[in-house]
């Protein structure tokens, strides 16, 4: 009997220790996602929108004032360079040319006066030089007939200068009076009609434009004018390829290209002392379709980065610790589990850190969590570009290793060292060894 009970209490004891051993071996503090390391081809996209706008459109714009009297063209209609599009009111012009003409010829008839004077005057000094050689004139006439000479020389230059003003004034009534007829100053469609025969057209001044009577555009070749974020338009250069949808378009991806970005960036206020800032992009579509508009709604995908066949990971498994690490980040564990965590991050080639490691300075670091043997270790990486779901690694990890991918509220408050489950997938463990 006795036997059978010492018989017994051995099986519980080994049963006990068994349990125990299975128990530390499974007992993971978090059930996480895993990812196989990869290599992959990599394009780094930046997103905007923005509306689609013709490469070349002028504003025609009112430099006179006036009544719209005749008005040729209507919105839609396609007009070549020189082509009439309407007058101002042209009869207040043509009255101040008509009398700005009368000026000149007055001032013209004036001149010959004067001029008539001084040939007079000139005669006069001429004949009285010669009486007074001969003894007839006096000393005194001959002064006055000197002074005579320069008083109509004086009025001649008067006249010449008073003709001259006329006759510029003249050119400016016949300027001003020219401007009341709009040609088209290109060849293409007015997209913009803003005035009916009959009103008024009002002329810009310093610190107010003047009305734009319409808008002409070349609609042959087309721009998507888009915003770009202050931290991703570093990235962008001239020549990029991009692809732009068109909502007007839902079936049609239009492709073209970056030909200008904005110096000066597009501020806008998103609170009280808060502003976003966006820059300016324009992108050249390389064809346009029959029927495209300005002001059309688009989005644009520019292609910044291409990478072929770089390692890469998740882009949800990349995060970010202060690094180095200090003894307290990391997860430590007694018996037979910390045995086997040392020597899961032995085999990765990192120990824990000693206790002084606070005198370390440490600043935010991005990477990843390799897995070995269930246990987890934070590895630093240096990033590439960003495609649309993974990053390129440049440093730091290798294809043969299997990283933490996941969910994202586990994988922000892992600690280094810790022991994880890994989520089944269709009956098979996902990377760990």
């Amino acid at each position: 009997m006795k036997k059978i009970i010492l018989i017994a209490l051995a099986v519980v004891i080994l049963a006990a220790i068994t349990f125990s051993i299975l128990r530390s071996r499974r007992s993971a503090e978090a059930t996480v996602e895993t990812a196989q390391i990869g290599r992959a081809d990599l394009t780094a996209v930046v997103d905007c929108s923005g509306t689609i706008q013709p490469q070349h459109k002028v504003d025609v714009s009112a430099n006179v004032i006036g009544t719209v009297t005749r008005l040729a063209v209507e919105e839609g209609q396609t007009v070549s360079k020189g082509d009439f599009l309407l007058e101002i009111d042209p009869t207040q012009y043509r009255s101040t040319v008509r009398a700005l003409e009368a000026s000149v010829s007055s001032a013209r008839a004036d001149l010959q006066l004067a001029e008539a004077s001084l040939e007079k005057a000139g005669l006069d000094l001429d004949r009285s030089e010669s009486l007074f050689a001969e003894g007839i004139n006096s000393e005194e006439e001959v002064l006055v007939a000197r002074t005579d000479q320069r008083i109509s020389a004086a009025q001649c230059e008067a006249a010449h200068q008073r003709l001259r003003q006329q006759q510029a004034n003249l050119d400016k009534a016949r300027h001003d009076l020219a401007k009341v007829t709009m040609t088209a100053p290109m060849t293409g469609v007015i997209i913009r009609l803003n005035v009916e025969q009959g009103e008024n057209a009002i002329m810009g001044t310093l610190n107010n434009p003047g009305t734009v009577l319409l808008t002409i555009a070349d609609l042959t070749t087309m721009e998507a004018w888009v915003e770009v974020d202050e931290t991703e338009v570093v990235d962008v250069v001239l020549g990029q390829q991009v692809e732009v949808e068109i909502d007007a378009y839902p079936d049609r991806v239009f492709s073209g290209r970056v030909t200008e970005i904005g110096n000066s960036p597009l501020l806008t206020s998103t609170g009280v002392s808060q502003a976003a800032v966006d820059f300016e992009v324009k992108i050249t579509l390389d064809e346009a379709a029959p029927g495209l508009r300005p002001g059309l709604s688009c989005k644009a995908s520019i292609t910044v980065a291409e990478r072929v066949d770089v390692v890469a990971v998740p882009l949800e498994a990349v995060t970010v610790r202060l690094w180095p690490l200090r003894a307290e980040d990391v997860r430590r564990y007694t018996g037979r589990r910390a045995r086997r965590q040392q020597a899961a991050l032995d085999e990765l080639g990192f120990h824990i850190p000693a206790a002084d490691s606070t005198r370390v300075e440490r600043e935010e670091t991005e990477g990843v969590f390799v897995v070995r043997d269930r246990f987890v270790k934070f590895v630093p990486v240096k990033l590439g570009i960003a495609g649309a779901e993974h990053f390129e690694v440049l440093d730091g990890i290798t294809t043969e290793q299997t990283i933490v991918s996941g969910p994202f509220r586990i994988l922000r408050e892992l600690k280094d060292g810790t022991q994880i489950d890994i989520e089944q997938r269709d009956g098979d463990s996902r990377g760990g060894r």
